[in-house]
């Protein structure tokens, strides 16, 4: 008996069958998956559902009554999520995004530092060659907007095999898949940001820039009509401040998804359709702003990754920034 060659033997084996699981690894289909494509691949997966409403996560609703098996709330109105897809990690929507002092004011919602982001990925179980579906609820379209926020941000630190569930937890549970309660638990992941992709962030700086005509990208605001015009302003502004940076654009983000009951995005085509009516290229270099960064994370991702313009910025900041930073504003007052 040749020992020697049995090892080598052995040694090559061992080599071919690594080679096999690292090029049979899951790779997402695209920047988009549907509940089917989950539920065919929940065991290969790992899935990141992001909320604001964490006791949603892992607690029936007692206010609301019974709960079907579907995870369904029984109440009059509109239906409620409760529980969570099989396996799925909560990752709370506070540590997303960071808080920083900027001119002596606090501004929240930015880009966190690149050590909390790894640790709060490791700490949800992902690791380096993970396939991740990022889901949220799914009610409405903040809940997508939020899923996108983290998308746009593992894209940044260099992750690009990951997708969103279209319609989130509510699409799920509309299809009459199985849900869950309690935590998930993972263990510690070895995830790690490999880049700092610049160009798909834009800064105050950038917008200053594009506010006084210089530069040819267009400036996207993805806010409700009213609040564009200055009609209305949400509490993220400074106190006293309406309206928009100047020689931006209006398309209000309630026109890319489809927010009665799920939040499922609407066809690329009919965006851009729609984006033309508002005299938006959806082909041209863009910055999308909004409140605080987090409705236009979706706007981004419908025109970066479902449109394919890699010329597509994100101003993290946005108008929470610009306003606390006393830069000027147009309204129709």
């Amino acid at each position: 008996m040749n020992l020697r060659r049995i090892s080598l033997a052995g040694a090559l084996f061992c080599v071919l069958a690594l080679l096999s699981a690292t090029a049979s690894a899951t790779q997402v289909p695209g920047p988009l998956v549907d509940t089917q494509w989950l539920r065919n691949n929940l065991d290969k997966v790992v899935i990141l559902d992001v909320r604001k409403d964490v006791k949603s996560f892992g607690k029936r609703d007692k206010r609301a009554g019974a709960v079907n098996p579907c995870g369904v709330a029984q109440r009059k109105g509109p239906r409620k999520v409760a529980g969570h897809i099989p396996g799925a990690m909560l990752v709370p929507w506070n540590k997303v995004t960071a808080k920083r002092k900027i001119a002596g004011k606090e501004i929240k919602a930015l880009l966190p530092a690149k050590s909390d982001f790894e640790r709060l990925m490791q700490k949800s179980g992902v690791d380096n060659d993970s396939a991740l579906v990022i889901t949220s609820k799914g009610e409405a379209i903040i809940h997508m907007a939020l899923a996108a926020r983290l998308f746009w941000t593992l894209k940044y630190f260099g992750f690009d095999n990951v997708a969103l569930l279209d319609g989130g937890t509510a699409q799920w549970i509309k299809d009459k898949q199985k849900i869950e309660f309690g935590r998930s638990k993972a263990k510690k992941g070895d995830f790690e940001a490999t880049a700092e992709r610049a160009e798909i962030l834009a800064s105050m700086e950038d917008v200053e820039k594009l506010a006084a005509g210089q530069g040819t990208d267009q400036l996207v605001d993805v806010r409700s009509t009213s609040e564009y015009l200055g009609l209305t302003a949400s509490g993220k502004l400074a106190r006293g401040v309406k309206g928009h940076v100047s020689g931006a654009k209006s398309f209000p983000i309630s026109l890319y998804a489809d927010s009665f009951g799920t939040a499922t995005l609407y066809d690329k085509d009919r965006i851009k359709q729609v984006a033309a009516l508002f005299k938006v290229d959806t082909e041209a270099p863009t910055v999308f702003m909004c409140s605080a960064g987090v409705m236009a994370s979706l706007a981004w991702f419908v025109t970066y990754e479902l449109m394919g313009n890699q010329n597509a910025r994100l101003y993290d900041g946005s108008m929470h920034e610009w306003s606390h930073s006393g830069k000027s504003v147009v309204s129709i007052d």
